[in-house]
């Protein structure tokens, strides 16, 4: 018998030093105090919508996230969610599941722990702390930042627009090589725009300033792994397989909200107009999540400020996405699975129902940092270590990570490419 290879080691705040310790010490705290300080900010429109009981339920979730502050930076145990919303009791779980993991020696806590299990912790207290604190219960405490950085990111955002329905004018006249070198560069674009995530910054500015398909021959250098040729003859074959009663579907797991969802929206939009794909199917955040990741409101908010936009192509690209969401050929989907602690591989485990969806797909594209971290469990890979082998079997479909590195999780190299990238480049992971 085969014996199975043991996992690397979960990163975490324990090794001192690492990306994971200098996020959880430093900017974790950060963003809670961003957080506090926007429910400060927002008191009166609190008082004005919902009297004094608003300003009660803004001082009680303000004191819950001072308490939570307090128990990250002094490196308590991590308690047991005490809400009811419907996934506490998938947290309390995991919580126990980490319990043993850590045989005996001590209580899971913020530095001791994973670091992709505090992260996500973090997040879904913020949740709780307004949860559980009508009548603010629904107020996003990160909605400005990703209004800001769409508008922050108008020049990128028409550049695009008008690029691409210039492409559509004559989008039935292109042929095969065309067709794939277009899809290349918006493959690209969508990749370069993930580097616009609040949380990476700690909720600073991350716009994209200037048109990025200028840039894209000039960072053709940094892509680190390159599919792009595989991911042609994958959808090429789909749609030469594909007959009149299958539909070539595409999922795209969304990350952040701003100009990086509109280089998804433009992209998913392409494979229709080009028929590489017939139904594109999009996954997005069922709660606040990450600073700037996509919820449904996101979602819904970014095609309606494209309508009303007073640039032509803007407001073209937002009624035709519209109308792809009534035709039901863009559908959007915000499974709870997505917002737990959970990597990727305990999927079919957790929630079945989501990856039997997903196995439906002919292609799975995983947006960012944090599902890249997910996908592979965000562990101490060798840089080396195959990419199907740190999915550790999680393979609903065909699937492919567009990422640009933030965190200290990388696989998939070849042999000798990290220790070449860190002669040039000692500070790229």
């Amino acid at each position: 018998m085969a014996a199975v290879a043991a996992l690397p080691v979960s990163l975490s705040g324990r090794f001192k030093g690492s990306f994971a310790y200098f996020t959880i010490k430093d900017r974790l705290p950060q963003i809670l105090t961003r957080v506090i300080d926007t429910l400060h900010r927002h008191k009166n429109e609190f008082f004005e919508e919902h009297g004094e009981k608003g300003v009660e339920a803004e001082k009680r979730a303000i004191s819950f996230l001072s308490k939570l502050r307090n128990e990250l930076q002094t490196d308590k145990p991590v308690t047991p969610l005490e809400d009811e919303l419907p996934d506490a009791a998938l947290w309390n779980r995991y919580l126990d599941y980490q319990r043993n993991l850590s045989n005996g020696n001590g209580e899971p806590s913020w530095f001791q722990s994973p670091w992709l299990y505090v992260e996500c912790y973090m997040y879904r207290r913020i949740h709780a702390a307004l949860a559980q604190n009508p009548p603010i219960d629904n107020f996003d405490v990160f909605k400005e930042g990703k209004a800001q950085n769409f508008f922050e990111s108008q020049e990128a955002v028409i550049a695009l627009c008008t690029y691409f329905q210039e492409l559509l004018k004559n989008i039935k006249d292109l042929d095969e090589k065309q067709l794939q070198e277009e899809l290349f560069k918006l493959l690209q674009v969508s990749l370069w725009g993930n580097k616009c995530d609040l949380s990476f910054s700690a909720g600073e500015d991350s716009s994209q300033k200037s048109s990025p398909l200028q840039s894209l021959e000039n960072l053709l250098p940094y892509i680190l792994v390159n599919d792009m040729e595989k991911l042609w003859s994958l959808l090429m074959n789909a749609k030469k397989r594909n007959t009149e009663k299958s539909n070539v579907r595409v999922d795209i797991i969304l990350d952040n909200a701003g100009f990086e969802l509109l280089s998804d929206l433009v992209l998913a939009d392409f494979l229709l107009s080009s028929k590489l794909a017939d139904e594109v199917h999009f996954h997005g955040k069922s709660i606040p999540w990450y600073v700037s990741d996509t919820t449904k409101h996101d979602f819904n908010w970014t095609i309606k400020q494209l309508q009303s936009a007073n640039h032509m192509w803007m407001s073209r690209c937002g009624i035709n996405w519209e109308g792809n969401l009534k035709k039901g050929v863009w559908v959007y989907h915000d499974h709870m699975f997505w917002t737990l602690p959970h990597e990727f591989s305990s999927m079919a485990e957790v929630a079945p129902d989501l990856y039997a969806d997903l196995q439906k797909s002919n292609l799975l594209l995983f947006k960012g940092d944090l599902n890249y971290r997910k996908l592979t469990g965000d562990r101490k890979w060798e840089h080396t270590v195959p990419f199907h082998q740190a999915l550790n079997k999680f393979h609903p479909a065909p699937l492919c990570s567009l990422r640009t590195l933030k965190s200290d999780t990388q696989v998939g190299l070849k042999p000798g490419q990290g220790e070449q990238i860190q002669a040039s480049e000692p500070e790229w992971m």
